[in-house]
């Protein structure tokens, strides 16, 4: 008898090299990486979604990295983390000055400091385009900004039926909601993607149509308004008008104290851009704010606002000045 060896392909058994299938949403991008790009990095990153941020320079870079473990070793301090998941979540973020590393990313939000409408609209459209020469058709473009819409920001995309508007709220770390904006272009696809994602990282999709200021902000700024007024009346100090907002209607911190989280120049900003939309007073900054942002007292980030900053951030006391 004669040994014949026989050779049989594997593949008739079911070895057959496959492509790989990607998980939606394994890598997101962030343009500007300050409070707001922070914190939707750390957030998505704790939630095993991969990170990758784009900042002007290193300086920025390392100031991102070092606030973000700021705010894990808080978390570690009150029993909510492990220095493990701190070294895991930070590993699954990665700061760039190039907008190529963008590329693969399921997901990228354009989330930079705004300073006026005019200029920082020239910007955002300047970054979309950038951004869309090196994604992949099928990913999605978003903004972060409340009172730009995301129709004339995507207007020259050629891709225009990706690109969605949304809006984190940091004021609160109990804040767990995300307004997710469907612009004039933006298809049911996308929208629907960008849900997913929010409901992912453990969100509140709050659907919004397309407006300057969408919900909370436009409820927030004339809020704020009414406290200044009754401020500049004197019918109560600072801290008495933000408990009758904590204690009497429930909020976990009054008017005053979350627009100095905020910024108050940000919050000028917000009010100018809705006010040039609307044309209604109630948006319309009260002169008590502006006199604050032209001294700079801008709230917890220089130290002084409507309220008194330790070094740490923490609340020292009220101003309580009044007009």
């Amino acid at each position: 008898m004669s040994s014949e060896v026989i050779y049989e392909a594997i593949e008739e058994f079911g070895l057959i090299k496959k492509e790989k299938s990607k998980t939606l949403f394994s890598k997101i991008g962030i343009v500007g990486c300050g409070i707001v790009g922070q914190n939707i990095a750390r957030v998505a990153s704790f939630y095993g979604i991969e990170v990758v941020f784009i900042e002007v320079n290193e300086d920025k870079i390392r100031e991102a990295y070092r606030n973000i473990g700021k705010v894990l070793d808080n978390r570690i301090e009150h029993w909510g983390l492990t220095s493990g998941e701190k070294r895991a979540i930070l590993s699954r973020i990665k700061g760039s000055l190039d907008y190529k590393d963008l590329a693969g990313c399921d997901f990228v939000i354009e989330a930079i400091r705004a300073v006026d409408r005019g200029g920082k609209l020239k910007e955002r459209k300047a970054i979309f385009k950038q951004i869309e020469q090196v994604v992949d058709e099928d990913c999605i473009i978003a903004t972060n900004s409340t009172t730009i819409v995301i129709t004339e920001l995507s207007s020259e995309l050629v891709h225009k039926e990706r690109c969605v508007s949304i809006h984190f709220l940091i004021s609160s770390a109990e804040a767990r909601m995300v307004e997710v904006v469907k612009g004039l272009y933006t298809s049911e696809e996308s929208y629907a993607k960008v849900c997913k994602f929010v409901q992912l990282i453990n969100r509140k999709v709050i659907p919004v149509e397309e407006s300057a200021g969408l919900l909370a902000v436009r409820m927030f700024v004339v809020m704020l308004n009414e406290a200044c007024e009754m401020l500049m009346e004197g019918i109560s100090t600072v801290e008495y008008i933000d408990k009758t907002m904590h204690i009497g209607f429930g909020m976990r911190i009054g008017p005053f104290e979350m627009a100095d989280k905020m910024g108050l120049d940000k919050i000028v900003r917000w009010m100018d851009n809705i006010y040039n939309e609307f044309g209604d007073v109630r948006y319309k900054p009260s002169p008590y704010i502006k006199r604050l942002v032209r001294a700079k007292q801008l709230g917890e980030v220089t130290g002084k606002g409507f309220y008194d900053y330790d070094e740490e951030g923490n609340r020292v006391s009220p101003t309580d000045q009044k007009c």
